[in-house]
């Protein structure tokens, strides 16, 4: 099976680049998309063959998660439990052999303003990708807003403390992984160095000024199922790139 995560940055600005084009291309069979910053039915797009599940903030032209599936789920979530709601940004489905998680983590904005609402929302994920991965595999993705460690951003030392890669987001990191769970990329290539984000400022991308921060978690009973983890930093079209995962389930 093929799963494809990407940050869209806005799922009608992509749409109007390459996005049908890549879709088409990696031919996943989950694709699953963050930042949609839209709501159900503004978008014209209904591939065939795809179930298409959307999860849009309250906020017109924020946040906002899908997926497009093609195998149907056996159950719909959105948010966690009862909680994180209004900003759509977590989709769960539930398949008979796993669950899929897709996530678009609240970044913690200059001068960590949001850090605290961060915090809390990385408990509760953990809590819940904990007691899902008691009932059967979990495949975690998406955009978590955080480079774990320095080999996950081109400039390390300079960014210590910002958003994105302040100690506390990097300790939620550690604590999800040391809970039961695989950073999947990291785990395969654990020198090899990719970034799936880049700003739009000082041709961040051209000079490759990069940050790893989206990502294919997989709960620890997957880790001796064969799987390959991908980033496709050549696809244009958004500020991030699609990852990837090809795993047997």
């Amino acid at each position: 099976m093929r799963f494809i995560s990407w940050n869209v940055n806005g799922f009608r600005a992509v749409l109007g680049k390459n996005f049908e084009e890549v879709f088409k291309t990696l031919d996943a069979d989950f694709f699953c998309l963050q930042e949609i910053k839209m709501q159900e039915g503004q978008a014209d797009f209904s591939p065939e063959g795809y179930r298409c599940i959307y999860n849009s903030a309250e906020r017109k032209g924020y946040s906002g998660t899908a997926i497009f599936t093609k195998a149907e789920p056996e159950e719909i979530r959105l948010g966690i439990g009862d909680k994180h709601l209004d900003e759509g940004r977590v989709i769960t489905l539930s398949f008979p052999n796993f669950y899929l998680v897709n996530c678009y983590v609240p970044n913690a904005q200059p001068g960590l303003k949001r850090l605290d609402y961060r915090m809390e929302f990385e408990d509760d994920m953990r809590r819940y990708l904990v007691d899902l991965s008691k009932q059967k595999p979990l495949i975690y993705c998406g955009d978590l807003n955080v480079a774990h460690e320095e080999i996950d951003l081109k400039n390390a030392k300079s960014n210590i403390g910002n958003p994105g890669f302040s100690y506390e987001e990097r300790g939620k990191m550690t604590e999800l992984l040391n809970a039961g769970f695989i950073d999947s990329f990291r785990n395969q290539n654990p020198d090899t160095i990719k970034y799936s984000w880049w700003s739009y400022r000082g041709n961040a991308r051209k000079n490759n000024t990069g940050w790893r921060i989206d990502y294919f978690i997989l709960s620890q009973s997957l880790k001796g199922t064969p799987y390959k983890a991908n980033i496709y930093d050549d696809i244009l079209g958004s500020d991030h790139c699609p990852v990837g995962l090809d795993i047997g389930l």
